[in-house]
């Protein structure tokens, strides 16, 4: 009869451990998804590396050892473009925004937003709004408000961004032998 009070209370400790581990892994909460700048950041990543790639440079990586100067320069020529710069708006603040069209960042950027040239264009001015309301004396309500045509157009822009990041992604994801991973 001992012998079956003890079988018993095993069985009921080996219960309460399985039924606790069950409902621990149930209930965890679910994993946070990515950000939209983390998704567009990974998609371009995954874009500007796979432009370098074809072009026979290797993609900088933090924590590697910089290539030789020579080398650096072709890299940072194919990934923000070189010679004159086709892409300029002028900002309320007086700076001059100058951008290429035909590096790595700037393809990588038309195939994400639909229109690197609006972009280029929206996002100087949209990332620029703190400045010019100190530059004019005014407050970020009202430059935000003045540039309310920007700020929906910039909206606009990030909504095909995230969608275009997403099937990158997937692409990407599906396309991949297995065991390899990713930068």
């Amino acid at each position: 009869m001992r012998q079956l009070g003890t079988l018993t209370a095993a069985f009921a400790a080996g219960t309460l451990l399985l039924t606790v581990g069950l409902t621990a892994c149930t209930s965890a909460p679910p994993a946070s998804r990515p950000s939209t700048d983390a998704l567009i950041k990974a998609a371009t990543r995954h874009l500007t590396d796979a432009c370098l790639t074809r072009r026979g440079l290797t993609p900088p990586r933090p924590g590697r050892r910089p290539p030789p100067s020579a080398e650096q320069q072709r890299v940072s020529d194919a990934l923000f473009g070189a010679g004159r710069t086709e892409l300029s708006v002028r900002l309320p603040t007086g700076y001059l925004v100058r951008g290429h069209t035909d590096g790595c960042l700037a393809a990588a950027q038309q195939r994400l937003y639909g229109d690197q040239r609006r972009w280029f264009r929206t996002s100087a001015i949209v990332n620029n709004l703190r400045p010019e309301a100190a530059h004019t004396h005014s407050s970020l309500a009202e430059v935000r408000h003045r540039h309310r045509a920007e700020l929906a157009d910039w909206r606009r822009l990030r909504a095909h961004a995230l969608k275009s990041a997403k099937t990158v992604l997937a692409a990407r994801t599906h396309s991949s032998p297995k065991g390899t991973a990713h930068p």
